[in-house]
């Protein structure tokens, strides 16, 4: 398993899938690293099936839609680590005019000693946003995911399901 592992894909594309199937195959203990946060009940109703899904499968659910350098931070170095996913962190820091801290990111994902896989979605392939909001959010998503690319030792963009290695070689 490589140290850093970075999936992307578009919405509904199997990344997140694809991830947790990549994680099970490493016989570290697991921790998922949940960004999404519930503003209605169909958003509740999805993490919780989410969450009781993932716990009947072995990992530890952490819910951190804001200091996601710290939760990972904080993970066991002995322990797998699963960030679902950049998007919602992003989102959610833009939208409470949050600092994103992409520096303390970066540092707390090269500082990780156990295996990091990071699900994340590509935004470049869409149309250009409407407002000045969306076009700062692709801006800065297309950033953070080049960041993020730049030091993983695997790049696997997930389309209809299926992984396409675009640095490193899939397991």
């Amino acid at each position: 398993m490589p140290k850093l592992t970075f999936i992307l894909g578009g919405a509904a594309s199997g990344k997140s899938n694809y991830a947790e199937s990549l994680a099970k195959t490493c016989d570290h203990p697991r921790i998922y690293i949940a960004t999404a946060q519930a503003f209605d009940d169909e958003m509740r109703a999805k993490i919780a099936r989410h969450r009781n899904a993932r716990e009947a499968d072995g990992w530890r659910t952490v819910e951190e839609p804001f200091a996601l350098a710290r939760a990972i931070g904080e993970a066991p170095g002995d322990h797998l680590v699963l960030v679902d996913c950049l998007t919602l962190w992003l989102s959610n820091v833009m939208l409470a005019q949050q600092d994103r801290s992409e520096e303390g990111l970066i540092d707390a994902l090269a500082a990780r000693r156990g295996p990091t896989i990071v699900v994340s979605n590509e935004v470049g392939q869409g149309l250009v946003p409407e407002t000045p909001l969306g076009r700062r959010f692709r801006e800065a998503q297309g950033g953070l995911n080049r960041r993020v690319a730049g030091e993983a030792d695997l790049v696997v963009a997930v389309m209809a399901g299926l992984p396409l290695a675009l640095k490193g070689r899939l397991p």
